[in-house]
């Protein structure tokens, strides 16, 4: 099936990645538990990935948890944890039906054993799809993950194995979780907030942001093409100016 472009003559950005907020509005806008708006973000997770599918995204990030998320009240964290779970065990067969090929990033160490199991189990039995690759930053932080990138290669010039002079953004990169992962083209956060958040920090350097007001477990296909819409009406100079 042909992708259903967002609209006619424009393509799909390459690569959108999503900063999912409002759960926890959403549930209280309706005297309901956090975790009622944790599982309509579930939900709504999978219309997104949906959405990219149809509209041929090749690359879509989800920014799940980040490491500052761990410094939520500890019930919250078990239910999401729970939630995870539940998701690598029940939609990973939908996802490689559809072509999906998942991948994670973040900081694994922090995450149970039976996640992190769950996690390259998703990853080995998808690895060969290529419709979508989807980006599930797990315990992320954008800080951290430049901090450790450059740990690597401090560690590598340390033991000789490379010329500090020849430390530059490309061998930065490619010390990142996202290293084989091309740079977002399209962030997108939801709930009216105007932050980043500590997510993609060095691979957004360029992307064009679109913030909307709508809360992550409403967030449907007509919202991402909207989005879609608004990457396609801005210039993308990359720090150059108009030619013309």
């Amino acid at each position: 099936m042909e992708p259903v472009l967002a609209y006619p003559d424009e393509v799909a950005p390459t690569h959108v990645a999503v900063i999912m907020d409002g759960n926890g509005r959403w549930a209280q806008a309706r005297e309901m538990d956090r975790a009622a708006g944790h599982r309509q973000g579930a939900e709504a997770a999978m219309r997104a990935v949906r959405s990219a599918v149809e509209l041929g995204v090749s690359y879509l990030t989800l920014y799940g948890f980040s490491s500052e998320n761990w410094n939520r009240p500890a019930h919250e964290i078990d239910e999401l944890m729970e939630l995870l779970r539940r998701y690598l065990r029940e939609q990973v067969e939908e996802l490689d039906r559809q072509g999906v090929r998942i991948l994670f990033i973040g900081d694994r160490t922090r995450l149970a054993g039976d996640i992190v199991a769950l996690a390259e189990t998703a990853e080995q039995r998808t690895r060969g799809n290529t419709r979508l690759t989807l980006v599930l930053a797990l315990s992320y932080s954008g800080r951290q993950e430049i901090a450790r990138a450059a740990r690597r290669l401090a560690r590598k010039a340390a033991a000789g194995d490379m010329d500090p002079d020849a430390i530059d953004e490309t061998a930065l990169a490619g010390e990142l979780f996202t290293a084989n992962i091309p740079d977002p083209d399209l962030v997108i956060r939801t709930s009216g907030e105007q932050r980043i958040s500590n997510f993609l920090l060095w691979q957004s350097a360029y992307a064009e942001l679109v913030f909307v007001d709508t809360l992550w477990p409403d967030f449907s296909r007509d919202d991402f093409v909207s989005a879609v819409r608004e990457f396609h009406r801005r210039e993308r100079r990359f720090g150059t100016t108009r030619v013309g």
